[in-house]
């Protein structure tokens, strides 16, 4: 599958790294241009290139950026397209944003809102980016994480659930965008490793 990847951070990177092992034709960009990411291409054997290149001919883009970044994205690229979205909002590090700071919207919905026609899907943002490298098994294994993947566009979850689990983690069907709120940070299944039956349970628990 041609893959491309918005950010090359701690997610980004480590999915550039995953998906590229996996065989899949990966193309990496960041806000800093393609000169900079040389040492992960070389390492992956990922492409580097512009935003523009990497979602170009994409089946699947990951944008694992800041959030306070999405708004400068060129949103007519995204038009069609399936989006994971990574993200976490952090009103610290990316402002006050008032509608992520009442929980009127899920950070997801608001990335959708920005990236008007993509079909926005959210996941790998529940998890820390080490154990996304490192702790993948086979399906069937009693330690396998379950990892939770919303969106309102059922093909483009399913394309994406399939991602996951190529990736060594169960997918958990986590709902509509709206109720992507139950992934985001303070919530019962961020930053936990619990198995498919465990975020299923957090997700239910989990309160605005």
């Amino acid at each position: 599958m041609k893959i491309g990847i918005i950010g090359s951070g701690h997610i980004g990177g480590t999915l550039t790294r995953r998906l590229s092992a996996l065989g899949h034709d990966v193309t990496v960009a960041n806000s800093r241009g393609p000169e900079s990411l040389g040492d992960l291409a070389q390492e992956t054997g990922a492409t580097a290139g512009t935003v523009e290149q990497a979602v170009d001919q994409a089946e699947v883009v990951v944008i694992a950026v800041p959030l306070l970044a999405v708004p400068a994205l060129p949103a007519a690229l995204f038009d069609g397209k399936i989006v994971v979205d990574a993200d976490n909002y952090y009103p610290q590090r990316d402002g006050d944003i008032a509608e992520l700071l009442d929980r009127s919207l899920s950070s997801s919905r608001w990335t959708a809102e920005h990236l008007k026609g993509a079909r926005v899907v959210k996941a790998f943002n529940n998890i820390q980016a080490q154990h996304l490298m490192e702790n993948g098994r086979p399906a069937g294994s009693g330690d396998r994480i379950g990892l939770p993947v919303a969106g309102d566009d059922d093909d483009a979850k399913r394309i994406v659930m399939e991602l996951v689990d190529s990736l060594g983690f169960d997918p958990v069907d986590a709902g509509t965008l709206d109720g992507s709120w139950r992934q985001q940070p303070d919530t019962p299944v961020y930053g936990t490793d619990r198995d498919a039956e465990g975020v299923r349970r957090g997700l239910a628990e989990a309160r605005p």
